[in-house]
């Protein structure tokens, strides 16, 4: 792959040279030029920048001096046998880069970086390129950095990584974060048991079990749980698996707010009927409550077909963080008895935070086929009366280690 980068300041770009970029640089698996935009003026003050037509704060660069530099790079590359080049101009007004963005990139054999200053590049820049190669506007987050140099140094990492021997091995890159939507599962190496100044800090025991299976189970699970704490608009199909995975998921708006008022009514009109009980919350709800519970609960969705047809959602409890609260368990009636309420639970289960010490649930006490479900996921029975009538409520440890579960009146409260 042929770089090409085009800058006032062809220092900042040194770092190039080195880890493994620059061993690929010498390797020859990547083959960068930079160059010094100010070689491209012809006045004697090597003038790349004017005021502003129209007034306001700061400069803008000039035209003349891309268009020169534009035209040497690509005739350069021409030279050297390489086909027209895609342009690439860091800036905050452009798409965001992703890990998708940098593996398309990474099949580009020739890639052009225009470090913008100041207030931007006139343009007509833009306009004069794309009438002689692809231009991208590419931003690196929504904020503003004094120019596109830290922005194209990111580029050239995240896109010179993904090239054929750059990495060493190859399977470092199948899990990474946002390969497939999720982030990284955490990683521990030696010691077993570090002595953190008398503090002993363990490694999960399942990385120690030997059992491949369960570690990449596990794995899996941490993905999800640290994708859904720190990146929940990450969320998509990837993180369920088995048929929830074929659904088209989402965090929930307000604008899934009529759709999720009529799920839950379906839902729950078998036990509205069984119980003779007409006034619970998910019957009983309006649309302005529904809208109200997204803004106190995680809610996800997934559509099939652009029906919305599985929800649930979870929460710390107001009462104790350390509790993971789990509701709205719905799938459409006509989707149930394939697996995918299951799956949901474990969804959401694996949705809670870090220092989650336990989950918490209630149902129907006329609910039979939930409650064996529950039983069956590692919940046990909470004894003494529930917090409303007419429901029973589950709790389970939520990791490993033996912790006893707290008692109902540390709970707080839940509707379903």
């Amino acid at each position: 792959m042929r770089l090409d980068i085009v800058t006032l300041f062809p220092d900042y770009l040194a770092p190039l040279d080195l880890s493994l970029i620059g061993k690929a640089r010498r390797a020859g698996l990547l083959d960068v030029h930079v160059h010094n935009l100010r070689d491209f003026t012809h006045d004697r003050h090597r003038t790349v920048d004017d005021t502003p037509f129209g007034g306001g704060a700061g400069m803008v660069m000039k035209p003349e001096p891309w268009a020169r530099a534009l035209a040497h790079v690509t005739a350069a590359g021409a030279q050297a046998g390489m086909p027209r080049p895609h342009l690439i101009v860091p800036g905050p007004g452009g798409i965001p880069l992703t890990q998708a963005l940098a593996r398309q990139l990474a099949q580009e054999p020739w890639l052009v970086f225009a470090c913008g200053r100041y207030e931007g590049i006139d343009e007509r820049v833009y306009e004069h390129a794309a009438d002689r190669m692809p231009v991208t506007v590419v931003s690196l987050g929504d904020y503003v950095l004094n120019g596109g140099e830290v922005a194209v140094l990111v580029m050239v990492e995240a896109i010179g990584r993904l090239l054929p021997g750059v990495i060493g091995n190859p399977d470092s890159l199948v899990e990474e974060s946002h390969e497939d939507g999720l982030l990284e599962y955490p990683v521990y190496t030696k010691p077993a048991v570090w002595d953190d100044d008398g503090v002993e800090r363990a490694v999960p025991d399942v990385l120690l079990s030997g059992n491949h299976g369960a570690i990449a189970a596990w794995r899996h699970t941490q993905r999800v749980q640290r994708t859904v704490s720190r990146r929940p608009d990450l969320l998509g199909a990837v993180a369920a698996t088995g048929a929830l995975a074929d659904l088209e998921a989402a965090m929930a708006t307000p604008a899934d707010a009529p759709e999720l008022l009529v799920l839950q009514r379906a839902c729950w009109l078998a036990e509205g009927r069984i119980a003779d009980a007409w006034t619970i919350p998910p019957l009983a709800e309006t649309l302005e409550d529904v809208v109200s519970g997204l803004s106190e609960w995680r809610t996800w969705v997934w559509r099939s077909g652009g029906r919305l047809v599985v929800s649930g959602r979870g929460r710390p409890s107001p009462n104790d963080p350390t509790i993971w609260e789990l509701g709205r368990l719905m799938v459409a009636p006509d989707l149930q008895g394939r697996g995918l309420g299951r799956e949901l639970l474990t969804f959401v289960e694996s949705a809670a935070p870090q220092d989650t010490m336990s989950l918490w649930l209630n149902t129907g006490e006329h609910s039979v086929r939930n409650q064996r479900m529950y039983k069956k996921a590692g919940y046990r029975l909470l004894p003494g009366p529930p917090t409303y009538p007419g429901t029973v409520e589950f709790a389970k440890s939520a990791r490993s280690r033996r912790r006893r579960l707290p008692g109902r009146a540390d709970l707080g409260t839940v509707d379903r």
